[in-house]
C-alpha cells in the first residue's frame, strides 16, 4: 500500500510536467518511459521529466543528485492529497534530521525566519523545499560537501530506510576465514558490501520473524562476537568495541521485533503517527470552528433577541411615563381630599386630646393604688416564702432525725449481738477460758467504744430535737405573720386576695384574669353595679 503512494507521488510529479496545457490529458506514449524499473529508477525516470521545467540548479549550491534526493524526501513526507505539498511540521521534522547529519544545532531562529517569509502559508511545494536547502540557509558557514554529506545521510535513512551502516567482520561459510564488510541494516534485511561506496555487493541476510540474535564469548582470536540464527544458516560477526556489539544487537533485535508485530519500518510508522496527530488536531480545530460558529449564531440571535427587548422596554418606558403622568393627577386629587379629612381630623384629636387628658388624670389614680396593692402583694410574697423555707428546714431535720434514730437502732442491735456473743462465749469449756477471757476483753473494749457512740448519738439527737423545736417556732412565726398579711389584705374591697390552693370548680375569667374574684365577690359586684345603672336611668 505504501509503495503504491509512494509510486503515485513521482508519477504525479511527471503528469504535471509533461501536461503543458493543463488539460489534464498526457498521452500515453509520454508516459511508457515510467515503465518496467525498480523504484529508484522509477522515480530517477520522473525527476528527469519534471525537474528541468521547475527549478534553476545554477542558483543552488546542492548539486543535481542531491535536489533529487530532496525530492524523494519531499514525496515521502508530503501529505497525501494532490496537489502534493509539506506541511511545516514535516519540513521542520526534515531540517532537524539534516543539521543533525551535518553536525550542527538547530536553531528556532532561523525556522522562525524561514516561515515568516512564506507570508503565513503554512506548507511549501517539492520546488520550494529544494531551493530552501539549496540555498543554504540552514548550512550557512559549512562547505557543499558537508550539505551533500547530510542530505545523503538523511536520504538513506528516510528512502532507503538505511537504520544502521558500518564496518564489521564476517565469517564464511566455506572456507571459514574472516572478512571486512560494509554492513547495511535495512527493516527486513542486513546486506553486506565489499566496502562503503555500495558498488559490489556481497550477500544479503534476510531477516523475518524465525530470526535471533545473540552474543557470543570470545574465540578464535576474534572478541565483541555475536551470531544471527537464521532458518536455513547462521552468521558470526564480529565488531571493534563492545558499545558497537550492542548497538548491533539491539538493532537487529527492534527489526526483527517490528517484523513479528507486522509493523513497517520505524520512519514509515513515525510519519503515520505524525499525520495521525495532525489529522486529529485537525479534527479538533475544525469542531472548535464549528463551535465557534454555532457561539456565534448564538451570539447574533442573542443580540436580536436584546434588540428586540430594548424595543420592548422603551416602549414599556413610554406606557410607564405616561401611567406616571396619570398617577401624579390622581395623587394631586387624592392630596386635596386628604387635606380636607385631615383638618377634620384635628378637629376630632383636639376632642380627643381633652378626652384623654381627663382619662390620664383617673388613670393616675388609678396607676397609685395598683402600685400600692404590688407592695402589699409583694411583701405576702416574701412572708410565703419564709415559711416555704420553713417547712423546707422541718422536712430536713425530720429526715436528720429519722436518721440518727436509724443508726442507734443498728448500734443497739449490734450491741445486743456482742452481747449474745459474750452469753454463749461464758457456756464454753474451761478450756478454752484463757481465749475466751482475751477475746472478752477485747469485746468489752467494743463495747464501751460502742456504748461511747451511742452516748454520742444521743447528744445528736438531743440537739437535733431542738432544732427541730427552733424550727416549728419559726415556722409557727410565720404562719401567724402570714395569718396577719391575710387579714390585711381581706380588709381592702376584695381587690387583692391571697393565693390560695383553689377548689376544683370551673374558673371565672374576667379582664383582672383567672381566679380574680370569687363567686361571691363577683355577685356582689354585679349587685353594686346594677344599683349604678338603675341610680342613673331614674336620674335621666
Amino acid at each position: 500500500m505504501w509503495l503504491r503512494e509512494e509510486l503515485l507521488k513521482s508519477i504525479w510529479h511527471a503528469f504535471t510536467a509533461l501536461d503543458v496545457d493543463q488539460r489534464g490529458k498526457v498521452s500515453k506514449s509520454q508516459l511508457k518511459v515510467c515503465g518496467d524499473f525498480d523504484i529508484m529508477e522509477f522515480n530517477r525516470m520522473c525527476w528527469t521529466l519534471c525537474y528541468k521545467k521547475n527549478i534553476h540548479t545554477k542558483h543552488l549550491l546542492i548539486s543535481d543528485n542531491d535536489a533529487f534526493k530532496v525530492w524523494c524526501i519531499f514525496n515521502f513526507l508530503s501529505e497525501e492529497r494532490y496537489p502534493l505539498v509539506i506541511v511545516m511540521e514535516e519540513i521542520e521534522y526534515f531540517l532537524r534530521k539534516l543539521t543533525e547529519a551535518m553536525g550542527t544545532v538547530w536553531s528556532k531562529e532561523s525556522f522562525a525566519e524561514c516561515k515568516q517569509r512564506q507570508n503565513s502559508k503554512n506548507f511549501l511545494t517539492a520546488w520550494e523545499l529544494i531551493e530552501l536547502v539549496g540555498m543554504g540557509y540552514f548550512s550557512k558557514g559549512l562547505n557543499h560537501q558537508i550539505l551533500s554529506m547530510g542530505i545523503n545521510e538523511v536520504f538513506n535513512e528516510l528512502i532507503l530506510d538505511v537504520l544502521k551502516e558500518g564496518y564489521m567482520m564476517k565469517k564464511g561459510h566455506v572456507r571459514k576465514n574472516w572478512t571486512e564488510r560494509w554492513f547495511v541494516l535495512r527493516p527486513t534485511s542486513l546486506s553486506y558490501y565489499v566496502c562503503e561506496d555500495l558498488e559490489e555487493k556481497k550477500g544479503d541476510i534476510i531477516l523475518d520473524q524465525s530470526c535471533c540474535v545473540e552474543s557470543l564469548p570470545d574465540k578464535e582470536g576474534k572478541k565483541c562476537l555475536f551470531i544471527i540464527k537464521c532458518a536455513d544458516k547462521s552468521f558470526e560477526i564480529s565488531v571493534s568495541d563492545k558499545k558497537k556489539k550492542q548497538e548491533w544487537i539491539q538493532a537487529i533485535q527492534t527489526c526483527i521485533q517490528q517484523l513479528r508485530l507486522g509493523l513497517l519500518s520505524p520512519h514509515r510508522e513515525a510519519r503515520l503517527r505524525r499525520w495521525e496527530l495532525r489529522q486529529r488536531q485537525q479534527v479538533e480545530e475544525d469542531d472548535l470552528a464549528e463551535r465557534m460558529r454555532q457561539l456565534q449564531a448564538a451570539n447574533e440571535s442573542k443580540q436580536r433577541e436584546l434588540e428586540a427587548m430594548r424595543i420592548k422596554m422603551e416602549e414599556a418606558a413610554a406606557k410607564a411615563a405616561l401611567e406616571e403622568q396619570r398617577r401624579k393627577q390622581t395623587q394631586l386629587d387624592l392630596q386635596d381630599r386628604y387635606r380636607l379629612d385631615l383638618e377634620r381630623e384635628k378637629m376630632v384629636r383636639q376632642q380627643m386630646e381633652e378626652q384623654v387628658a381627663q382619662k390620664s388624670s383617673e388613670l393616675e389614680q388609678y396607676l397609685q393604688r395598683v402600685r400600692e396593692l404590688e407592695d402589699m402583694y409583694h411583701r405576702l410574697e416574701e412572708a410565703l416564702e419564709d415559711e416555704r423555707q420553713a417547712k423546707h428546714d422541718e422536712e430536713a431535720m425530720r429526715k436528720l432525725q429519722a436518721s440518727l434514730l436509724e443508726e442507734e437502732a443498728a448500734k443497739r442491735a449490734e450491741l445486743e449481738r456482742i452481747q449474745q456473743q459474750q452469753q454463749r462465749a461464758l457456756s464454753q469449756t474451761e478450756a478454752e477460758k484463757q481465749e475466751l477471757m482475751a477475746e472478752h476483753l477485747a469485746k468489752e473494749r467494743d463495747l464501751k467504744a460502742a456504748v461511747q457512740q451511742l452516748e454520742r448519738l444521743q447528744r445528736e439527737r438531743q440537739g437535733a430535737v431542738k432544732q427541730y423545736e427552733e424550727v416549728t417556732r419559726k415556722l409557727e412565726r410565720a404562719a401567724n405573720k402570714t395569718k396577719t398579711w391575710k387579714d390585711k389584705v381581706a380588709k381592702h374591697e376584695g381587690l387583692v386576695r391571697l393565693i390560695q390552693p383553689g377548689h376544683k370548680e370551673p374558673q371565672r375569667i374576667t379582664n383582672w384574669g383567672p381566679a380574680s374574684f370569687t363567686d361571691t365577690e363577683l355577685d356582689l359586684k354585679k349587685k353594686l353595679w346594677q344599683e349604678r345603672k338603675n341610680q342613673g336611668a331614674q336620674t335621666q
